[in-house]
């Protein structure tokens, strides 16, 4: 029996989505060894982590190391000059190919990804993105060692972030759909995956590029990595889950991909990966909520809610059902609620608690589509209401949060945060493209 099939329980090219968004906002005012063969080079016991210190940790230069503390959530005030002068150090050793060497490469495109992800850079980085990208792509192209191609992968995705740009997905898509198909490394196919699912979100590409690419990952998750010769890798199927999540995000109406990605996420709760449950599962709850969409102005809708229900909102917008997710959803309740529930002891403490809180969530929003992660069916005594979805926030100063009161905003939120770990609050202040992509609301004073 497979590895990912052993029950968990018994062990238009359209308009890019910057130009949508900018139209709305006016509106709405990184192994030190060459990548050798597969079976070297794939530990199936770790689990790529875009939070790994021992890869993204550099000891080369002070205001590196302090921008690293930033990230890890520390109050350090790193002067502009310095980490500007860092950054450009780095962008030319990056660049100068006759003057570095591998392993210096790998370090300074490490070190050039950690100060995007705590800066605001774009000033600095358009004036070099020439001479950036074609040498990043070389080095995941080559992959002389692991690292440096992983490094360069990492440094691409936050360079995606940070340019706003239109038409660099033109650029990289190429070469990292290669990667994914061909690199003999897990590391490398993982960190691509991510890489693709980032540019093509926010690096121009239209929307049939994105349903293009959303197939490709949607092969990986049907064969659990067969389909670019990853056979049973929990980590590359747990990545193409991820990006075809959020670039679901991206797609208005999802019913004419919605009978086979079902398919395919249903058979995944049955991975004895929770990693992979989990993904699958947000992306089930996603395809719920897009079933749902906001009632025309004109359009007669019988009202099947009780006024009575705590549930009940009056002043909100009336949601209609536009098709059928899954024709056996009792079935799929059952597998949820089990989930939510289990208990076995073949499954860590750590991950049983996760599946508990993620499939409590992902059940509710099945059962009804309109609610969001974390919504809470109690009663608030003052208002008599539930206090329902909202109640998962990201704090970004005093005066402004993020509710994550959709299935679409936290496949965005975790996309962001992969990319920029601790970082995302400094570039939803900062960064536009980053703020576009998450709505905020004023903070409740209580």
């Amino acid at each position: 029996m497979r590895d990912l099939r052993r029950q968990a329980l018994e062990s238009h090219k359209t308009v890019s989505r910057k130009a949508r968004s900018r139209v709305v906002s006016t509106a709405s005012s990184a192994a030190n060894s060459p990548a050798q063969s597969r079976a070297a080079s794939r530990n199936p016991s770790r689990q790529v982590s875009d939070d790994d210190e021992g890869d993204l940790s550099d000891g080369t230069a002070w205001s590196t190391n302090s921008i690293d503390e930033i990230l890890n959530g520390e109050d350090v005030d790193v002067p502009e000059d310095a980490w500007k002068a860092e950054l450009n150090v780095r962008i030319e050793q990056i660049t100068n190919l006759k003057r570095s060497s591998t392993e210096g490469r790998a370090d300074s495109l490490i070190a050039y990804a950690r100060i995007l992800m705590a800066r605001y850079a774009k000033d600095v980085v358009e004036g070099h993105v020439h001479e950036l990208v074609p040498s990043m792509l070389r080095s995941i192209r080559q992959e002389t060692t692991e690292r440096e191609a992983v490094a360069a992968l990492k440094a691409l995705t936050v360079t995606v972030v940070t340019l706003d740009s239109d038409i660099i997905y033109d650029d990289v898509a190429d070469q990292l759909r290669r990667s994914i198909e061909s690199s003999e490394s897990v590391e490398i196919q993982v960190n691509a995956i991510h890489a693709l699912g980032v540019a093509a979100f926010f690096g121009g590409a239209g929307e049939d590029d994105i349903l293009d690419i959303m197939t490709l990952f949607l092969a990986i998750i049907e064969t659990d990595g067969a389909s670019v010769n990853a056979q049973d890798e929990g980590n590359v199927v747990v990545a193409a889950l991820e990006e075809w999540g959020l670039l679901a995000t991206e797609i208005e109406d999802l019913e004419n991909e919605t009978e086979a990605a079902i398919e395919a996420f249903v058979e995944q709760l049955e991975s004895a990966d929770a990693s992979v449950q989990i993904a699958a599962g947000e992306n089930i709850a996603l395809l719920y909520e897009k079933s749902f969409t906001i009632q025309e102005e004109d359009e007669q809708v019988a009202d099947d809610q009780d006024p009575d229900d705590p549930e009940h909102t009056k002043d909100g917008p009336k949601m209609v059902n536009r098709y059928q997710v899954y024709r056996r959803q009792d079935k799929l309740l059952h597998t949820l609620e089990e989930l939510a529930n289990v208990s076995t002891r073949r499954i860590s403490k750590k991950d049983r608690k996760t599946l508990h809180s993620s499939f409590a969530d992902i059940r509710n929003s099945v059962e009804k589509p309109t609610r969001g992660p974390s919504y809470s069916t109690a009663i608030d005594q003052e208002s008599g209401k539930a206090y329902g979805a909202g109640r998962m926030k990201v704090r970004i100063n005093r005066n402004l949060e993020v509710r994550i009161d959709k299935w679409w905003k936290l496949q965005r939120l975790n996309a962001l945060r992969r990319t920029l770990q601790g970082g995302f609050t400094y570039h939803y202040d900062q960064n536009e493209l980053v703020s576009t992509a998450l709505p905020f609301s004023m903070a409740s004073k209580r």
